[in-house]
């Protein structure tokens, strides 16, 4: 079972930074899971957030506002640890290529402003191909995405505040990914083993619990997405 870093080394560092992504690799993660949005001025942003209230208590929207602006913005000071967004581009660059990379298409709308189609560009323009994964909650997404780029792996979000069934009955047919990404109290015996038997990887989030995580290995589970992957490597090994 492979461990992948949440928004990076996140417990450690602030997320979804250049800082959070080099701990993974340090801590010694298999893979690092990542948050992307375009921005005002069209640059893939590497964010979780809508807005920058969270992470650095500014108003602003990115989506809204453009990458000039953005990147000046303090989204560590809230941890002690002065840092900055990261475009796509440079989290590709940073992580090693013997490491994963799940790149989470961030759209809650129908229309995602290219979000798809410029990911499967700037993945394409790189070579990315075999160490990517592309997953997002929203299935419009993953359609424009598998358009773009049928030969790059998707992995379908399931959210545990939406009902179940359409999600993993009526979308995950249709769409047809590599791979299922649950919440872990999703991730049931039974549940695992029909998406194994469907031939589907099984990726489940977010898991910071070593006792969890060893259920979740019991039961054949691709990996898991962790905040802590150095502790959680280490206690798995106990």
């Amino acid at each position: 079972m492979e461990i992948w870093a949440h928004r990076g080394a996140s417990a450690d560092f602030p997320e979804n930074t250049l800082e959070a992504f080099q701990g993974a690799v340090d801590q010694g993660a298999d893979g690092v899971e990542l948050d992307v949005m375009r921005c005002a001025s069209g640059e893939l942003v590497v964010c979780h957030d809508e807005s920058l209230e969270r992470l650095a208590h500014l108003p602003w929207q990115v989506a809204q506002t453009r990458w000039w602006k953005l990147k000046r913005a303090d989204v560590g000071a809230h941890r002690g640890m002065p840092a900055r967004l990261p475009l796509l581009e440079e989290v590709l660059s940073l992580v090693p290529f013997s490491m994963r990379v799940n790149v989470e298409l961030k759209c809650d709308t129908l229309d995602d402003r290219g979000l798809a189609v410029e990911v499967a560009a700037c993945l394409r323009a790189r070579g990315e191909r075999e160490r990517i994964i592309v997953s997002s909650f929203n299935p419009f997404c993953l359609v424009r995405f598998a358009a773009a780029a049928p030969h790059i792996e998707r992995g379908w979000l399931i959210d545990p505040d939406k009902a179940y069934w359409p999600q993993a009955h009526l979308w995950l047919p249709l769409l047809r990914p590599a791979a299922v990404h649950p919440f872990h109290g999703q991730a049931t015996p039974e549940r695992v083993a029909g998406w194994q038997a469907q031939g589907r990887a099984v990726n489940v989030w977010t898991v910071d619990d070593p006792d969890v995580a060893r259920d979740l290995r019991g039961l054949g589970v691709a990996a898991v997405i962790t905040n802590r992957p150095g502790a959680l490597r280490a206690e798995l090994r106990r």
